[in-house]
């Protein structure tokens, strides 16, 4: 054996032992000072779930509720990222309009048909994400109208891939204050609408 490597002294655990559970969200203390990796989903440390974009909504519902979550990163074959879809979108007015435009049933609707492509999706870099504060975080998430903000890093292989994500309702929970989102038009059929 390779005498690089000690032995590290263990011991026996004492009566009265207890297993560190993280800290409820609801009792956490953060502030708009603090650093924004204090609430940061890193995709190094918590598990990203994603969803074939060919699934139908009863696939996509029964993903969120088994991994216990409200956003799924939709993914090809190849698992190329090619968009979210959100818990919004699956029980929102996308499906409806979905139906209304292409006819179908609601069975019938595919993830890729309500999510939101790669082409609309925006991240922030991590190196921006390392120096920036929750407020900071707070004031991108209310401009852009989103609920969740991907972050962004360039791979060894000179891609980019998809680090973390901040969520606006995980913030909320950590604040205790309501992060108030400017109203966006997220496609062309939401704006003409909103014009109209």
């Amino acid at each position: 054996m390779n005498n690089r490597y000690q032995n590290l002294p263990h011991q026996t655990l004492p009566l009265g032992t207890r297993i560190l559970h993280d800290q409820d969200p609801a009792t956490a203390s953060v502030t708009l000072r603090d650093s924004a990796a204090s609430v940061y989903t890193d995709f190094r440390y918590n598990r990203p779930f994603s969803i074939r974009s060919s699934a139908n909504l009863g696939e996509v519902n029964e993903k969120m509720i088994a991994c216990g979550v409200r956003l799924l990163f939709v993914t090809d074959s190849d698992d190329l990222l090619q968009g979210l879809v959100t818990y919004n979108d699956v029980f929102g007015e996308k499906p409806v309009g979905y139906i209304r435009e292409h006819g179908g049933k609601r069975e019938e609707i595919l993830a890729q048909d309500i999510m939101t492509p790669l082409t609309q999706l925006e991240a922030l870099r991590q190196r921006d994400v390392d120096k920036a504060c929750v407020g900071d975080i707070v004031e991108t998430i209310k401009s852009a109208g989103r609920q969740h903000m991907l972050v962004k890093q360039g791979s060894v292989d000179g891609n980019q891939v998809i680090r973390g994500l901040f969520s606006s309702t995980h913030i909320e929970k950590l604040l205790g204050m309501k992060i108030e989102l400017s109203p966006r038009a997220q496609n062309f059929a939401e704006l003409e609408r909103a014009l109209s």
